[in-house]
């Protein structure tokens, strides 16, 4: 059983870095795999937040920056208004993922956000983020021009929506746990040993199968 933790994010959430920050201390000792999966949490034609307004420095100042400073992760709120749109971003994630890079590339944006105050809604740095991680940059460019992923996020913003019901990020899924928020490592800890708990027993009960000369279902 492949062992993974499911990350639905979206890349202008400064949780879904920090929520990163805490699983990948937590699994660097385990052979456990991170997915991340797309869910944009204004798409168009929603408007995206605004410096301008309260909501952003205020939510910052009383719980990210507060958060980042316990983990230790370099982060800020960067002074891009209003914020760029990650349609195009997750489109590019999309090739990326086509090419076992997909993980790369999402901490490759967030860590541009958030640390550099790169605006990710812009095509030419896109390209350059990914061009960085391994992908053809102007593969990349003319993909987002001719839209050949966009098809592809609209089906992942769905299952997110419809088939996960996701409403919020960073939602993170552990065999049948699931998170909202960041998870204490502790917390998170619990839900893998559950995971390897149930992959142990799924291992035993197959093995009793085979051994007695019954069919395996698949």
């Amino acid at each position: 059983m492949n062992k993974t933790i499911t990350i639905y994010t979206d890349y202008v959430c400064p949780y879904c870095l920090l929520a990163e920050h805490v699983i990948a201390e937590v699994i660097k000792d385990k052979e456990i795999t991170i997915r991340w999966r797309p869910f944009e949490l204004r798409p168009h034609p929603v408007p995206t937040l605004r410096m301008e307004d309260s909501y952003l420095p205020d939510i910052w100042q009383s719980s990210v920056y507060p958060m980042a400073a316990r983990l230790g992760v370099p982060i800020k709120l960067p002074n891009i208004s209003p914020q760029p749109r990650t349609d195009k971003a997750f489109q590019v994630f999309a090739m990326a993922e086509e090419q076992g890079l997909g993980h790369a590339f999402t901490m490759s944006v967030m860590k541009a956000f958030f640390q550099k105050e790169k605006d990710i809604g812009d095509p030419e740095i896109l390209a350059d983020l990914a061009a960085d991680i391994g992908l053809e940059r102007n593969a990349v460019l003319s993909a987002l021009e001719e839209g050949i992923y966009s098809a592809s996020h609209l089906k992942a913003q769905r299952h997110a929506v419809e088939d996960a019901q996701i409403s919020s990020v960073p939602t993170i899924v552990v065999g049948q746990k699931t998170f909202t928020g960041v998870p204490t490592p502790s917390e998170l800890l619990n839900a893998i040993d559950a995971l390897e708990q149930t992959e142990s027993n799924t291992k035993r009960n197959n093995f009793l199968l085979k051994k007695e000369g019954q069919k395996i279902t698949p």
